[in-house]
């Protein structure tokens, strides 16, 4: 009783440390739908797998209840990892296609897995078993739906599956944003036909996971694909426009795939043009060192004045803020990056272990520097504030940099607008072509 309730305690704490983690990593977190994990029941939840941890990560996130994770056994390859692991609520699982991990036995995991399920938990599957940076829904395997199906054969509770499909703009970047669309719950019964074979049953109850997923995901055909998308995306984008394009989300990246399907089936032709179209406005933005969506603003010069003298006045009041940021958090934010890139060249595991990584280290460089603060003679509240503003001055030195930049774009598109003004109505006609083709 008394290793269940400290089991019970490390993962409440894990999972609050792992969120706030998460929370400074990503700027936005938007979970669509979200009653539909409310379920009551036992429940097992499938979920696209582009970010390795991070995705397991988020789907805690986003549920109220305790959640169970099946993992690859090679997380476990340790007696110490295989105890650790099994307390945070993962259960490990041998791949056919890697090396059986000592102390692991499918049957076990199964038998784990139908308990949880039989007492009315929530279990966390990733059925394409692997996890690559990519939007494209790879084959589902059918684990998830034997499973599904074994409990709801057994009779003792109602199983139904949950399809939450993961969508991040750009997951290794941080202060970036990730969106979870919660689907419908599937229930298991209506697959479970005594005139069928079992493994037909779970073939079709994975198709039905598939069809869930990608219509709550960005699903692209290939890398060619994406990229186009992505590169679109950038161009349309807008913070002075109301245009339904201008707003960055799956929904605008949805709505460029699907003209793009259409123009594959209809006019072909055109696909050359959009591709030249946006290489074409992709170089003219570099050579302009102006952002796309600046050709939005309506032009006014004692405007733009009045703004870019405000701003260079923020910059200087703020500007020994953004020294004390940079004195108490650039040097980890650079040996943390440096890191991750040693201990992986899989742009997958990037976020996941920069997040880790950073919950060791920023709480050790600050502990440092509050030892440090003793010599200055530094009292209790002086050491709380002085403790709270290490972290919001990292923050804020990560801002000041952006707007630093922006500023930048600002004076450049100035400068266009006087210097290049033929340039600049040549690269706005361009860029409105495009949009009118996707809108």
């Amino acid at each position: 009783m008394e290793f269940c309730y400290i089991r019970c305690m490390l993962h409440a704490f894990l999972k609050l440390i792992v969120s706030i983690g998460i929370r400074l990593y990503y700027r936005k977190i938007r979970i669509t739908n979200r009653r539909n994990l409310n379920v009551e029941g036992s429940c097992i939840i499938v979920a696209n797998h582009p970010n390795t941890l991070m995705d397991a990560w988020m789907i805690g996130y986003a549920c109220r209840q305790p959640v169970h994770y099946m993992a690859k056994a090679t997380l476990f390859n340790s007696p110490l990892k295989l105890r650790l692991l099994k307390a945070l609520k993962m259960i490990p699982i041998n791949r056919s296609s890697e090396k059986s991990v000592k102390g692991v036995s499918n049957a076990d995991s199964f038998q784990a897995c139908y308990e949880v399920l039989e007492k009315g938990g929530t279990l966390a599957i990733f059925p394409e078993g692997t996890s690559y940076l990519e939007r494209q829904l790879r084959d589902l395997k059918t684990g998830a739906a034997r499973i599904a199906l074994e409990v709801e054969k057994r009779g003792k509770v109602n199983m139904q599956i949950i399809p939450v499909g993961i969508d991040y703009m750009r997951a290794e970047k941080f202060r970036s944003a990730v969106y979870l669309n919660v689907g419908k719950p599937i229930a298991v019964k209506d697959f479970l036909k005594a005139d069928e074979k079992s493994a037909q049953s779970a073939k079709q109850l994975t198709e039905k996971m598939r069809v869930s997923l990608e219509n709550l995901l960005v699903n692209l055909e290939n890398k060619e694909e994406e990229l186009l998308v992505e590169k679109i995306c950038q161009i349309v984008h807008s913070r002075y426009s109301k245009r339904p394009l201008s707003k960055p989300s799956p929904n605008a990246m949805r709505q460029i795939r699907d003209r793009l399907d259409e123009f594959k089936l209809t006019q072909n032709y055109l696909l050359t043009e959009i591709e030249q179209l946006v290489d074409q406005i992709s170089l003219q933005t570099k050579q302009l060192r102006i952002q796309a969506d600046f050709l939005d603003r309506r032009f006014r010069s004692m405007m733009f004045l009045r703004q870019l003298l405000f701003s260079i006045v923020f910059l200087l009041i703020g500007f020994p803020f953004f020294v004390f940021g940079i004195v108490h958090n650039l040097w980890v934010y650079k040996v943390i990056d440096w890191l991750v890139k040693k201990i992986t060249h899989e742009i997958e595991y990037y976020a996941p272990l920069a997040v880790l990584v950073s919950l060791f280290l920023y709480p050790l460089n600050y502990a440092a520097f509050l030892q440090i603060s003793n010599v200055f003679g530094f009292v209790y509240w002086e050491k709380v504030i002085y403790f709270i503003a290490m972290p919001v001055s990292g923050l804020y030195a990560f801002f000041f940099v952006n707007y630093w930049r922006h500023i930048g774009y600002k004076w450049s598109y100035i400068f266009s607008r006087n210097k290049q003004k033929e340039e600049l109505e040549e690269l706005k006609k361009r860029r409105e072509k495009l949009l009118r083709m996707f809108e």
